[in-house]
């Protein structure tokens, strides 16, 4: 079964094209969405982590800051 995407390709690819990167690979993007799938969740579960310690069930831009800086 393949794993779910929860970015799309056209717009990552049109954020790597406006980053200079005019050729790139579809294997490239596809793996770049896989790691930043990977990183949002682990941001996530810290953040959630934080929200939770501090008795709340909404996480906030703050959680997720902490979250991103390493608690």
């Amino acid at each position: 079964m393949a794993k779910k995407r929860f970015f799309a390709w056209s717009p990552l690819r049109s954020l790597m094209a406006d980053a200079g990167a005019k050729i790139v690979s579809r294997d490239a993007v596809d793996f770049l969405i896989s790691w930043l799938q990977e990183k949002a969740t682990d941001i996530t579960k810290r953040a959630y982590t934080l929200a939770k310690h501090s008795n709340r069930k909404k996480i906030t831009k703050g959680d997720i800051d902490l979250a991103i800086k390493g608690f």
